[in-house]
């Protein structure tokens, strides 16, 4: 028995020998495409034949860099036609170009020119103009613990075949406590404006496409955009999402089909390594400079639904203000100090018993008081 005691043990400190040795001798895998230093521009946008041009202009990081990507500010940017037309686009925010609201004819072809502040001139390749189908139905389903999204759409004129979606979504909600006064140069007073109920608003991230290419018919039918867990903060009151399609070219989707598999195949040893993207943006100045981005022209088509609580089974919702607690009391002679807390705000007036001689405040944090650290308390034009 000792003796297969000491063979049992024994074996055990060879493979734990091997495993040190092994370890040791793994090198982290790198692919070069992420070490290798890149400031090469990014053209994100298309131009819109029926609204306002957006486009955002950044320069490219290494896959290993966290931080933002920096913009490209103070460039010259415009619209192009092939009948000799021109629109320009103004930076409105750093990085961000937009036009006026146009309405463009679609049996034209479009690129977008720019000039960086360096002075080295872009330009895409010019396209052609299209016309979006119309948007059948947004619809809404709860599958299990999640509400799921879901587009239709078609063209029966069969010249489509290749699509394209994003969405933005907003939502209302509620801080855990009102506050209806404020503190101004040493005072309690009425608060002016609500900041109880705001509105907050995300856009997509995920690229979602479909190809009716190898159908008898151009029909997109349910097509799965996102879900998410059905007791969210975003369905406790009222959810609204607006979809935007877009009607694309074969080499358009090829592009954004390249950058889902590039974006969604990061991380895992045995994923393809990402592959360098190829639209239809080049260099004047340099043509062997690589250029970052598609720029299609196309007319969208959008449609928008609503979701209340009340359209959905009775349920306990996510809150971002769950762990609130109870307010806090400020006593009269206390509100002096009270500038020395400015992560709090006053709530409201508190009595003595039976009796309209306020004694003090109640108070609470600012994170549970002020819904414009989260959204926007300015209700959105198309909200009911």
């Amino acid at each position: 028995m000792r003796q297969m005691r000491a063979g049992f043990y024994g074996s055990w400190l060879v493979v734990l020998l091997l495993l040190l040795l092994l370890g040791g001798c793994v090198d982290r895998f790198e692919p070069g495409v992420i070490r290798s230093p890149s400031n090469y521009l990014v053209v994100d946008g298309f131009i819109n034949l029926n609204g306002r041009t957006i486009i955002r202009l950044t320069r490219t990081l290494p896959l290993a860099d966290t931080t933002a990507p920096p913009v490209e500010t103070r460039a010259n940017v415009v619209i192009r036609d092939a009948a000799g037309g021109s629109f320009a686009l103004v930076e409105r925010t750093p990085g961000e170009y937009v036009s006026d609201s146009l309405v463009l004819p679609t049996d034209r072809r479009y690129q977008l020119y720019l000039r960086s502040s360096a002075g080295r001139e872009y330009a895409s390749e010019l396209a052609e103009g299209r016309l979006t189908p119309p948007i059948d139905s947004v619809t809404w389903r709860l599958d299990g613990p999640n509400l799921r999204l879901g587009v239709n759409t078609h063209d029966a004129s069969g010249r489509t075949r290749y699509y394209r979606w994003s969405f933005a979504e907003t939502w209302e909600f509620r801080v855990g406590y009102r506050s209806v006064l404020q503190y101004v140069n040493g005072a309690i007073e009425p608060r002016p404006e609500d900041i109880y109920v705001c509105w907050r608003t995300e856009n997509s991230t995920a690229i979602k496409l479909s190809s009716t290419q190898r159908l008898s018919e151009d029909v997109v039918s349910d097509l799965p955009l996102w879900q998410f867990p059905a007791n969210s903060v975003r369905l406790a009151r009222r959810y609204s999402v607006l979809v935007r399609q877009y009607a694309q070219t074969a080499e358009e989707y090829a592009y954004w089909e390249q950058l889902q598999k590039n974006t969604e195949s990061l991380g895992g040893l045995f994923d393809p390594t990402p592959s360098q993207l190829t639209g239809n943006v080049r260099c004047l100045s340099d043509a062997a400079e690589p250029v970052m981005g598609y720029v299609g022209a196309v007319a969208p088509a959008e449609k928008r639904i609503f979701i209340a609580q009340t359209d959905l089974p009775s349920t306990r919702f996510e809150s971002y203000y769950a762990t609130c607690g109870e307010p806090d009391t400020l006593l009269l002679a206390d509100v002096p100090d009270f500038v020395h807390s400015p992560n709090q705000l006053p709530l409201y007036p508190l009595y003595y018993p039976m009796s309209s001689i306020i004694f003090g405040y109640a108070t609470a944090y600012k994170e549970c008081a002020d819904c414009r650290l989260l959204g926007t308390n300015r209700k959105p034009a198309f909200w009911p």
